[in-house]
């Protein structure tokens, strides 16, 4: 398969995923679970989190990068995903009670204990999503994480009717998993036949030196919530977890599936000899030309969108929304900056940087917190800029990217990004503002948006549009449609 035909699959799965993922949480939000809720179980989810940075073990990127691959090295990989599957299940249960009393909250135990049901069940795809990745079978993630996503909704839903409060999505977490696992094995069986721990040198060596990587990012972008809640406490991190949880699902539904298909795609190119710095150069222009616009109009309609979503009983989380929202146009501008490092070898400079990202993240947000939930998302904005100072040499280094054509496409997506904006600015100005605008008139808004985004990258001469035109042609239609077309 194709890089392009790749990147159809992926966004196809992470479309219709959003779509599950983003009404289940508009209709348990709106009228099952309150923010406090919901900020009991993104503690929990939260701490987990960060445990479970473990359970993958670099398995993904190891499979990946390996010239060959046989069904000895299979077995190894799935002995070792068990494994750490085992002990990141039984540090969370054992986790649970000390952080229920350090958080003073009774049901967070219990909660984070149902959580670590799950890992029990994902080292059933590790391996198989690794490999169909390996061979850019797409189609299977396809599948697999759309089969997780409608069993999440259809748990989370039920379970939340019936007056479950936050074990709902405790559950519906579980749910998932199981249901990742059991079709990821009946499309690629990969489970060992019996656990296999001769060789796993090779697997072991990677993963160790990749685990405190993993670890110090996994700390920086999940104890958020975590900071939030024992600061502010359960009520102010549902707001925040509520909003940064809409921003990464704008963003996925974006482009974040297609980060999965880049990693083999470069690996390619690596193994090819050929220079990683024009290819970077596209994925660069992709992501800004699409998610800058994306992101800038979700801050921008924040407030509109949260009071038709979610009620007025989550009208605050509209600020830190903006806030978040403008970060992820930082935090894009270098995409692929864990993944493309390990690629060249530079594993210590990478993780040299990650701890001082992860310390800054921290540090920040604890001091935001000084100043209320407000003071919390605006330090994320601090920290995309601090980020992208920290990254910018360092990932020109390793790729050899041409500066000047990178700010050349960095002009042409914010010229892009405004123009999108335009129909809404001018919606709040002679229209409705932002307290008065109603769901269908951001709505209407937006879409004309889309279509001055697209008139501008034609005027700019954007790169993202020959990839978006490239991409659309690998999107399979019905065969009269097809027949039409050509004739």
């Amino acid at each position: 398969m194709s890089v392009r035909g790749a990147a159809v699959w992926a966004m196809a799965a992470q479309y219709l995923s959003f779509a599950v993922q983003f009404a289940t949480s508009v209709i348990i939000s709106r009228f099952f679970l309150t923010p406090a809720e919901v900020g009991l179980f993104s503690i929990a989810m939260a701490a987990a989190l960060v445990v479970s940075v473990l359970q993958d073990f670099g398995l993904a990127r190891y499979i990946s990068g390996l010239p060959v691959i046989d069904s000895h090295e299979v077995e190894r990989c799935g002995s070792v995903a068990i494994l750490f599957a085992l002990a990141i299940a039984g540090t969370l249960a054992w986790a649970s009670i000390p952080l229920g009393h350090f958080y003073k909250m009774a049901a967070l135990a219990p909660v984070l204990q149902v959580i670590a049901v799950s890992y029990l069940f994902a080292p059933l795809s590790i391996v198989p999503l690794a490999l169909m990745a390996r061979a850019m079978q797409f189609r299977g993630h396809f599948v697999v994480n759309l089969s997780g996503a409608i069993a999440q909704g259809a748990v989370a839903l039920g379970l939340a009717a019936s007056g479950s409060s936050s074990f709902a999505l405790a559950w519906a977490t579980v749910a998932s998993t199981l249901a990742r696992g059991v079709t990821a094995q009946i499309l690629r069986p990969t489970l060992p036949r019996r656990l296999r721990l001769d060789g796993v040198s090779g697997v072991l060596g990677f993963g160790a030196r990749s685990t405190l990587l993993y670890l110090s990012g996994a700390l920086g972008t999940r104890t958020p919530d975590l900071i939030v809640g024992k600061a502010l406490g359960a009520f102010a991190v549902g707001l925040f977890s509520r909003a940064a949880s809409l921003s990464d699902q704008f963003r996925m539904l974006i482009s974040g599936a297609i980060g999965s298909v880049f990693y083999p795609a470069f690996a390619r190119i690596r193994d090819r000899g050929d220079s990683l710095g024009p290819a970077y150069l596209r994925v660069c222009a992709g992501y800004s030309g699409v998610v800058w616009p994306g992101m800038a109009a979700l801050a921008l309609g924040s407030e509109p969108l949260i009071r038709a979503l979610y009620g007025p009983a989550w009208a605050a989380t509209a600020m830190p929304l903006t806030m978040i929202a403008l970060t992820e146009i930082l935090l894009v501008a270098l995409p692929l900056h864990i993944d493309l490092p390990i690629l060249a070898g530079k594993l210590n400079p990478l993780l040299a940087r990650n701890l001082i990202d992860t310390a800054m993240s921290i540090g920040l947000l604890a001091i935001g917190c000084h100043w209320g939930i407000t003071g919390a998302a605006a330090s994320r904005l601090v920290y995309g800029l601090a980020w992208l100072l920290l990254y910018f040499g360092f990932m020109r280094r390793i790729i050899g990217f041409d500066v000047n054509a990178l700010f050349v496409i960095y002009l042409r997506s914010a010229a892009t990004t405004v123009a999108a904006l335009a129909p809404l600015a001018l919606g709040y100005v002679l229209w409705l503002p932002p307290s008065q605008m109603t769901f269908f008139g951001l709505a209407l808004c937006s879409v004309t948006g889309a279509f001055t985004w697209l008139g501008a990258l034609a005027l700019v001469r954007h790169p993202a549009l020959q990839e978006i035109i490239a991409i659309a042609s690998h999107v399979p239609l019905p065969a009269r449609l097809t027949a039409r077309i050509r004739s």
